[in-house]
C-alpha cells in the first residue's frame, strides 16, 4: 500500500514512515532553529506532478495550492502535527523573506565555496540539487539588487550562468527530492549564525562571477 498526493501512488509504508519521520524532523529544525517558514510542495513521480495536472508546467518542483505553510518559530509538536496532514510532500523553502538565493552552476558554486572559505568570507547555506545547480543563501534583497551589483562589477554583460531567486520563488528543501531526479543536499548546512543573518550577496558576488567566467571555458 502507498500513500496519494493529488492521485499519485508512492512507496511502501516502511519507506514511507521513515521519509516521513525524517522529513518531520527536518520541517521542525526549519522552523524552530533556523527561522524558516515551509512550504508543503509537490512531488513528481514518473515524470508525473502529484497536484494532477497533466499539464503541469513545473511537475514535483511548486507549492500545493491547498496547503497551508508550517510558519517559521513553530514548535516541534505543532511543526510535526502540521506537516503530518500532507504526507509525501517535498519541503519547499519560500524565498525573499529570511534569505534570497544566488544559483549558479554546481561546478562553479563548489569553487567558489572552496575559494570563499579560504579567504574567510562570511557564508550563509549552501544546497546543490540533482540538476547541477548550486544555490547560495544570501540576505533578503540580494535578487532586486543583482543587475545592479553586476554592473558596478562590470560583469554585468559577461553572459554569466548565475541568477538570483527573490519573493516569489521557492526553494526544494533538503531532504526532498526535486522533480522526482533525485534528492537537494546541503554543500555548507544551516547554523544558527548563517540561517539568521546571511551574508549580503555583494561580499560573494566578485568570487561567483568570476568562477563562473572561468568555467565557460
Amino acid at each position: 500500500m502507498g500513500f496519494t498526493i493529488g492521485g499519485i501512488r508512492e512507496m511502501r509504508s516502511g519507506a514511507r514512515r521513515r521519509v516521513r519521520t525524517t522529513e518531520c524532523t527536518a520541517v521542525a529544525e526549519y522552523t524552530g532553529l533556523w527561522g524558516w517558514d515551509v512550504v508543503p510542495g509537490a512531488r513528481a513521480v514518473s515524470g508525473r506532478c502529484s497536484c494532477g495536472d497533466p499539464a503541469c508546467a513545473a511537475p514535483g518542483a511548486h507549492p500545493l495550492s491547498f496547503a497551508e505553510p508550517v510558519p517559521a518559530g513553530a514548535a516541534l509538536d505543532d511543526a510535526v502535527k502540521a506537516w503530518s496532514e500532507y504526507p509525501g510532500a517535498a519541503l519547499l523553502l519560500p524565498v525573499g523573506r529570511a534569505f534570497d538565493v544566488i544559483e549558479v552552476a554546481e561546478a562553479a558554486g563548489r569553487r567558489a565555496l572552496v575559494r570563499l572559505e579560504r579567504m574567510g568570507l562570511p557564508l550563509g547555506p549552501v544546497c546543490v540539487t540533482p540538476t547541477g545547480r548550486a544555490r547560495f543563501f544570501v540576505a533578503p534583497g540580494a535578487a532586486a539588487e543583482l543587475p545592479r551589483l553586476l554592473y558596478r562589477m562590470g560583469w554585468d554583460d559577461a553572459g554569466l550562468d548565475l541568477r538570483g531567486l527573490g519573493p516569489g520563488a521557492h526553494v526544494t528543501a533538503p531532504p526532498s527530492d526535486l522533480g522526482g531526479l533525485g534528492p537537494v543536499r546541503w554543500l555548507r548546512p544551516p547554523t544558527l549564525d548563517t540561517a539568521d543573518a546571511p551574508p549580503q550577496a555583494r561580499l560573494l558576488l566578485g568570487t561567483l562571477a568570476y568562477i563562473c567566467h572561468r568555467t565557460r571555458f
